[in-house]
């Protein structure tokens, strides 16, 4: 079976699972949570880790209540996900954003002429940013392409439209993007996913050293673009959002890599804490070390006591 084909199919299975009731659909995400605990999945232990490091002055109740409720945040958003990849984007928005703030921020940044830059944190529902921003004009927007075919095309289809381009995370990228800004576009990109050994910088995130992106630096110092922070943040169990738009600090434009990319990673972290159940744990943020000497930390993820 061919690529398009599968994703069509998957497309199809998303469709169907999306047209149970809400009630349905939240309680099978709570009790795919429950399951992760339950069987100390990746998930799990992934998030468990995270939280150790990153937040070190909580004691262990403190932190297993974080961590519950952080992987059911994380179910809650991959059901919320495919419900709004399955209805129209016009829809998602009239229905599920309930509260808008900095429209007017990012309405006069691109009207400028000078680019925009959204800097999306995983937190929330970034597919719903996502939508939001195709419908205020043209967005260029970067990710990761799946090793699957398939897992491309559906990507395709899922954020497909008149309003996005998926500019794939490789080296041709940075060359579109610059087009994008130069020529007055705005560009979405994922700001807190560690980048390869030799693309990043190591700056402070919750306290530890992480290999940072030094792109959206790149681009705004090059090009003048205003950079923007954009996240979707749930204010409801059912499928209640506040849209989020707020200007960076200049400082993400600075000459030093390593001034921008802090300043970067501080916006992020502000972000992040403002619900810490909201953010993508379930990610190994800090694989790569500065000192080739220091292990992995995830390399013997802890279990529970």
């Amino acid at each position: 079976m061919n690529p398009e084909r599968k994703a069509r199919l998957a497309y199809r299975a998303a469709t169907l699972f999306t047209r149970l009731p809400w009630p349905v659909l939240r309680g099978f995400a709570h009790a795919l949570a429950w399951a992760w605990i339950r069987g100390n999945a990746r998930e799990s232990r992934v998030t468990r880790r995270n939280l150790e490091l990153a937040y070190p002055e909580l004691d262990s109740a403190q932190r297993a209540r974080m961590h519950r409720d952080v992987l059911r945040s994380t179910a809650l958003q991959a059901v919320e996900t495919l419900w709004l990849w399955t209805r129209t984007p016009a829809s998602n928005l009239r229905g599920h954003l309930k509260e808008r703030h900095g429209e007017a921020l990012y309405d006069a940044a691109l009207a400028s002429g000078k680019g925009v830059i959204v800097a999306a944190p995983h937190f929330g529902n970034w597919e719903l940013l996502n939508q939001w921003l195709a419908s205020r004009g043209q967005i260029a927007i970067v990710y990761k392409a799946p090793d699957d075919p398939a897992g491309d095309a559906f990507l395709q289809i899922v954020r497909g439209g008149d309003g996005v381009r998926q500019v794939r995370a490789e080296g041709p990228a940075v060359r579109q993007l610059f087009k994008v800004l130069k020529d007055g576009g705005a560009t979405g990109i994922l700001p807190d996913q560690q980048p390869k050994a030799g693309d990043g910088v190591f700056v402070p995130f919750f306290g530890m050293p992480a290999l940072t992106m030094t792109l959206v630096n790149r681009l705004a110092e090059r090009t003048g673009a205003t950079v923007l922070y954009g996240w979707c943040e749930r204010t409801g169990p059912d499928m209640q959002f506040a849209l989020h738009l707020e200007a960076a600090d200049p400082a993400v434009a600075d000459p030093d890599l390593h001034v921008a990319a802090a300043a970067l990673n501080a916006g992020i972290e502000r972000i992040a804490r403002r619900d810490p159940a909201q953010y993508q744990w379930t990610y190994k943020r800090y694989t790569l070390r500065p000192d080739a000497d220091e292990p992995n930390p995830y390399a013997t993820e802890r279990h529970p006591h």
